[in-house]
Parts: C-alpha cells; sequence; structure tokens
C-alpha cells in the first residue's frame, strides 16, 4: 500500500479532544487510509458506514445518551460517508462535547457537502484534514525518484489518482468513470447547479485554458453563463477539490495585472479526461500546460502536506512579459519558469528583476523538478 503522506500527522492528532476530519475529492484514497488505522485498533474501534439506512437513523434527532449506546465502551469512532447524515454536525458536536474521551474522525466522498454541514457546528472544535491525489513525494518513498523520473511522461497524460496508479493498461476507462463522479455524483446534485450541462462545458473550457490568464466574462459568453454564476461554479469546484486558483501578484509597477487569474487541477489526468485527451506526450502540443499544471499542483500538495504557509501567485503585465509561478515566503519572493525541455533558453524579464532585485529566481526543468518538488 502506498503510505499517504497526512497518515503519521493525523495519528498525532489523535486522542486531543477535538472531531477530525478528512476532506478530498472523491477516490483519494480516504477510505483506504481510514482502514489501516481502524485495522491497528480494530478492538478499540467502530467504523459506522452513513450510507446504511440504519445507521443514518440512529443519528436522526439524537441526544448525547443514545450517541453513547450507540457507540459503546468503544475508544474510536469512524463515520464514513458522514455527509449523508442531516444533522451530522450537531451530532459531532455533542459527542465531543460530552465524551471527549472518544476519538470520532468523520469523512466521505463529497467533502463540500461535509464541510458545510460541520463548520459551524465544529467550530473550535476538530483537526481538518485534506487528501489529495498520490503525490509525486508519496510515489518516490513508494518506489524510487529513478522510477517516477521515468513514468514522468505517463504522469503528465493519466495523472496520480490511486486507482488510475493501481490499474496499469486501464487508466482511460478508469480516469472516466473519475470524472464522471467528480461531475454526476458530487457537483451536479447540489442545489445551487441549475444548469448541469454548462458545468461540464465550464470544466472542459477551464481544461483548454490551464497555464493562461482566466476571464469569467469570457468562458460565460462562451458557454452561455453569467460572470457571476461562472464565479460561484468555481468556487464550488475548488470546495469539491478539483481545481484550485492563483491570483495575479502585483506590488510596485502600474502596468502588472492587478486582478487576474489562472486556474490548475489538482490531477492532470482529470483534466485531459474531461477533454478526452489521452494521446502520448510526444507531438502534444499542450506539453507547456501540462508540464505546468503537474509542477504547480504537486507544489500544492507538498506545500499543504508540509504545513509550508506561503503565498502563491503568477505574475504577468499588460505587455505580456510573465512569470509561471511565484511563492512569497521568509520575507522574499521565489520566482519559477517552467520549461519541460532543459535545453531550452530563458531569461527572466527585466521589468520583474528591477522590480524585485532581492528575488530568487528559478529555471524548473524536468531534470532538476525532483529538488523544486520536494525540498525548496
Amino acid at each position: 500500500m502506498i503510505e499517504r503522506e497526512i497518515s503519521l500527522n493525523l495519528r498525532r492528532k489523535l486522542f486531543q479532544g477535538k472531531v477530525i476530519t478528512l476532506l478530498g475529492a472523491r477516490q483519494t484514497g480516504k477510505t483506504t487510509l481510514l482502514k489501516s488505522l481502524f485495522e491497528a485498533n480494530r478492538e478499540e474501534s467502530l467504523w459506522l458506514n452513513a450510507d446504511e439506512y440504519d445507521i443514518k437513523e440512529r443519528f436522526n434527532q439524537p441526544t448525547s445518551t443514545q450517541l453513547k449506546a450507540l457507540i459503546g465502551n468503544k475508544k474510536l469512532v469512524i463515520i464514513d460517508e458522514a455527509q449523508q447524515i442531516d444533522n451530522i454536525g450537531l451530532a459531532l458536536k455533542l459527542l465531543i462535547d460530552n465524551y471527549p474521551e472518544i476519538q470520532v474522525i468523520a469523512t466521505g466522498s463529497s467533502a463540500f457537502e461535509l464541510k458545510n454541514k460541520t463548520n459551524e457546528p465544529l467550530t473550535g472544535r476538530k483537526f481538518e484534514f485534506h487528501l489529495f491525489p498520490i503525490s509525486y513525494g508519496e510515489m518516490v518513498k513508494h518506489t524510487h525518484e529513478l522510477v517516477e523520473q521515468r513514468m514522468l511522461s505517463h504522469r503528465l497524460v493519466f495523472g496520480m489518482y490511486p486507482e488510475v496508479i493501481m490499474h496499469p493498461g486501464n487508466e482511460i476507462e478508469r480516469l472516466k468513470s473519475l470524472s464522471d463522479s467528480f461531475l454526476y455524483k458530487d457537483l451536479l446534485m447540489l442545489e445551487d447547479i441549475k444548469k448541469p450541462e454548462k458545468l461540464v462545458k465550464l470544466l472542459q473550457a477551464l481544461a483548454y485554458q490551464v497555464g493562461n490568464e482566466v476571464s469569467y466574462n469570457e468562458i460565460g459568453n462562451l458557454i452561455g453563463l453569467n460572470s457571476k454564476t461562472v464565479e460561484s461554479y468555481i468556487q464550488l469546484l475548488e470546495k469539491s477539490f478539483v481545481i484550485f486558483r492563483l491570483s495575479s501578484f502585483s506590488r510596485n509597477l502600474r502596468n502588472e495585472l492587478k486582478a487576474s487569474k489562472k486556474i490548475y487541477f489538482y490531477d492532470n489526468g482529470i483534466r485531459n479526461a474531461l477533454i478526452s485527451s489521452f494521446q502520448l506526450l510526444e507531438g502534444r502540443q499542450d506539453i507547456g500546460a501540462l508540464w505546468e499544471n503537474y509542477l504547480v499542483s504537486e507544489r500544492q500538495k507538498r506545500n499543504l502536506y508540509g504545513h509550508h504557509h506561503t503565498n502563491i501567485y503568477f505574475w504577468r503585465t499588460k505587455e505580456k512579459q510573465e512569470i509561471d509561478y511565484i511563492e512569497e515566503f521568509d520575507g522574499r519572493l521565489h520566482a519559477y519558469e517552467f520549461k519541460w525541455k532543459p535545453e531550452m533558453k530563458y531569461r527572466f524579464s527585466k521589468t520583474f528583476t528591477n522590480a524585485y532585485p532581492s528575488s530568487n529566481l528559478q529555471f524548473i526543468h524536468r531534470e532538476n523538478m525532483h529538488d523544486f518538488i520536494m525540498n525548496q
């Protein structure tokens, strides 16, 4: 089994008088991770699957006494598919307030629903963990850096979902199933989605625009939605861990773009599944976009798992001078340009270097990507 980065941190937070919520997109391995924890403590653990009708009923208008009767003497309680319970937030609050010695972990396939139902009741009462598709760092520990270097072209096309990695030869079928799960089982069932076919078109439009500035007005005109609806849909996609945004960096110059954004997918394979683009890397016209999405998403996983508190941006001027990716930490800007081919020559914009002379500048390609993702 591939060991997940958050596993050790999650175990360290056990039995500290707070609920643990484990959030993430479908099929990222949340249940698998918790099953290993359950098996390691089977005698003292209780697994409740809220997909089952009788389990949901036991949480209907609960009292602390009724909940304790359900749990008995178990010390660790894992509630899977917890978003299926209407008042899960209240139930978890009753448990932690009355029985702080019991460790409750709640997870589910709809991160958006679960977060919505638990945020307010569990204010100050929970530790929240996020699980993403398998990271480069997790795969390096599972196999070897050399193996992952050899698999890089494959990862750029098919991504890093456990289902995909564990079923070589069936990547396209698995990815199609996964992308349908994102669209039809999670987001399209939400009341806020009034025009489901538009959401599909929105995701496809975003897939084609990876690495480019995104205009809500332009996308809205393209797919037939107003810009406010586009923005609300994008916010839902973010909360469901499908995509994330980068804002433009601006501080010193009048010609810097100040309110622009770029959007990336947490997984290359999902991005490619949305537009049915699975051809081999050689000869693809979107190698640059795939490489940029892969590096930014892997860096995002690394920062979130490692609790690296950094602001992330891209930079562009009205004259179209640009830098792919910027992080701000330790009181300094760190600017990165991404190029697939190591032999490509590139110079950083003098406009940027003159405006921010103390910045750390790096050119990231496939021969030095390991240090960028893992160590810097």
